[in-house]
């Protein structure tokens, strides 16, 4: 009797939980986004955000919480109600670097706290550099760095960020010496890249494209494997730095613990956006391209990616500090 008491009232909790993930949403959801406006995470969103919305049936409210590298932001998410009306567009940061760099510091767990829903975009990033810096390439900048150790200034949009990770990568590999200035997001970097109060930058290229094609910075290579189609005057680092390659992607999450019926509902919604023509074409034409990943592949890969990560930062010895 006891065993039948307490199924029956395990059944019945559950159907309220059941009959809301069927009417979700009610109301219009927040989309978390751990970096200011017109970086690279908030671009992306703002991609998405309406066709999105469109699709669910409620508006997506896109909530900047810049600083920490995106931990404000992903904190906040982690500790929200898993009732599907909070999603966050979490990072190769916030997710997978942060990981070995922060370890028991780090304020959540990207896979214990976090459902994965869907990858979004992925892209590399971009050397740039101030215009008043003497060298056109990647070899003059080293030969430059090597001249002068510790006197470039680099800016990231934080510790434990891809534009952070990318310069102490390129640091190792390269033998130079450059000086962290870390800001609250990669917007407030880049502003100072264009004052000239830091010499060099990191920057994904979904942020970077414009800056680099209006002259107001010096794109010197892409941490891309090979040549962008939309930036083929642009070499490839690894054309001077034989297998340098990085990339940053973007992805939604919903906190752990939000109902299936949501986070399926969601997943969904995202894999169509991404298959727009139009949404493809946005983002091909920043230097990115859609990471059409469903919920369960993208959590596989996120995985992959923290142990990649982990690897990388130990062998290099980067800290957050």
């Amino acid at each position: 009797m006891a065993f039948r008491r307490r199924s029956f009232l395990a059944g019945a909790c559950a159907l309220p939980m059941a009959a809301r993930a069927e009417d979700w949403p009610q109301r219009p959801i927040r989309l978390l986004v751990g970096f200011a406006p017109g970086g690279a995470t908030d671009i992306a969103s703002r991609i998405i955000a309406e066709p999105l919305a469109a699709r669910l049936g409620q508006p997506l409210v896109i909530d900047n919480r810049a600083g920490a590298g995106g931990i404000i932001a992903t904190e906040a998410a982690a500790r929200s109600a898993p009732d599907g009306y909070t999603l966050l567009m979490g990072t190769i940061s916030t997710h997978a670097m942060n990981v070995p760099l922060y370890g028991a510091r780090l304020p959540y767990d990207p896979v214990r706290d976090f459902a994965p829903v869907s990858g979004v975009a992925t892209g590399p990033n971009l050397l740039l550099v101030h215009p008043s810096v003497p060298v056109t390439d990647v070899a003059g900048l080293i030969a430059l760095a090597r001249a002068r150790p510790g006197a470039l200034t680099y800016g990231s949009g934080g510790n434990g960020t891809s534009s952070h990770l990318a310069a102490e990568m390129f640091k190792a590999q390269a033998g130079i010496d450059l000086l962290h200035v870390p800001f609250r997001s990669t917007t407030p970097a880049e502003t100072a890249l264009v004052a000239g109060q830091v010499q060099v930058m990191f920057d994904p290229v979904i942020a970077a494209m414009a800056l680099a094609q209006g002259g107001q910075v010096r794109p010197l290579a892409t941490s891309a494997p090979r040549r962008l189609p939309t930036l083929p005057d642009v070499p490839a680092l690894a054309e001077t730095l034989p297998g340098f390659e990085m990339g940053i992607w973007v992805g939604l999450f919903a906190p752990a613990g939000t109902p299936p019926m949501v986070l399926a509902r969601v997943d969904a919604a995202t894999q169509a956006v991404l298959s727009l023509p139009e949404i493809q074409a946005r983002l091909d034409g920043i230097g990115a391209q859609t990471l059409k990943l469903p919920a369960d592949a993208f959590g596989r890969y996120l995985r992959e990616e923290i142990a990649r990560w982990t690897a990388v930062v130990r062998a290099a010895r980067i800290t957050a500090d």
